[in-house]
């Protein structure tokens, strides 16, 4: 392999063209660079399926000077409107185009904050156009909904046997840039179990080829088993501060909820099967409300440790 540079960032598409969408939702982004248009904008869908690179693809092909702002690391804090984002939509732009404040993780923004930000979408929109990502697109305020074209990344059945081909056909290609030797089966598998998740794809792609030097049929069992096969140790053994300092590393809610459904059958025992899927689920409702991700996956965890039995 090349280097240890995060891939998902080496090649992360910097034109609309290269990035994988369904036809229609990508006509409606390259409209905007065909008028040279840039407008207030809500990207929501799931983990990976493109909003931050569509919307810095559209900013590098339009000109804008962007910034992009995390939600989820520095949202918390109104301060972050105050000084970081001010200081950038206040001062003259480099080009003729509008700047941009792409907003990451927009839906994990303090409830301070977004009330905030709907005036500063007001105050700077001669200048300033803000881009917004979410998950969740309900914990977006109405009134941030009002002031934005809400796009929702979302593939529908016919579509998703391309959209799917062409993330596998990139995927070795990426490996074969690599210099990473491939069967197509495995990769295949790998791109089944995450799509629509090409972030998280990639990163397991990557993950795999610097352990092993190569993409073999064994990344199957490692990608299905590893993170979660260690927490259902600790699960099992009550050991809850080990659970918690797994889930301090491993923050991804729908990641954990993903890998415990898809090996439910390996380490729990039938009786069982029942109400961890309740659970699961309940649990993965809550997360697209709560504040802190972190307590909520401490309390799945604990909830998983009283009800449930593991083989």
């Amino acid at each position: 392999m090349k280097d240890n540079f995060l891939w998902v960032e080496k090649y992360r598409p910097h034109t609309l063209d290269d990035v994988i969408l369904p036809d229609n939702l990508k006509k409606v982004f390259v409209s905007l660079k065909d008028k040279g248009e840039m407008m207030n904008l809500l990207l929501s869908g799931s983990a990976g399926t493109g909003k931050t690179t569509v919307a810095r693809a559209l900013c590098e092909e339009l000109g804008c000077d962007y910034i992009i702002i995390n939600g989820s690391d520095e949202g918390r804090s109104i301060d972050i409107l105050r000084d970081k984002i001010k200081k950038f939509v206040s001062t003259v732009s480099t080009t003729t185009k509008p700047k941009v404040v792409i907003i990451d993780e927009a839906d994990y923004l303090g409830l301070a904050v977004q009330p905030a930000l709907r005036n500063f979408i007001e105050e700077f929109s001669n200048n300033a156009r803000f881009i917004l990502t979410c998950n969740y697109k309900h914990k977006i305020i109405p009134p941030l909904h009002s002031r934005c074209s809400v796009i929702d990344f979302s593939i529908t059945k016919k579509d998703l046997p391309a959209i799917a081909g062409a993330v596998a056909k990139r995927c070795i290609n990426i490996l074969s840039e690599e210099g990473v030797q491939a069967d197509q089966k495995a990769v295949l598998e790998v791109v089944r179990q995450y799509f629509p998740d090409n972030r998280r794809i990639i990163n397991e792609l990557q993950r795999y080829a610097n352990i092993s030097g190569n993409i073999d049929s064994g990344i199957i069992s490692l990608v299905n088993t590893t993170k979660v096969k260690t927490l259902i140790k600790y699960i099992k053994q009550k050991d809850f501060k080990s659970c918690r300092q797994w889930i301090a590393d491993n923050p991804d809610p729908d990641s954990l909820f993903e890998d415990f459904y898809r090996n439910i059958n390996e380490y729990v025992e039938a009786s069982s099967i029942p109400n961890l899927i309740l659970i699961i689920g309940e649990y993965q409702h809550r997360a697209a409300f709560v504040t802190s991700q972190e307590i909520n996956l401490a309390a799945f965890v604990v909830e998983v440790m009283k009800n449930v039995k593991f083989s």
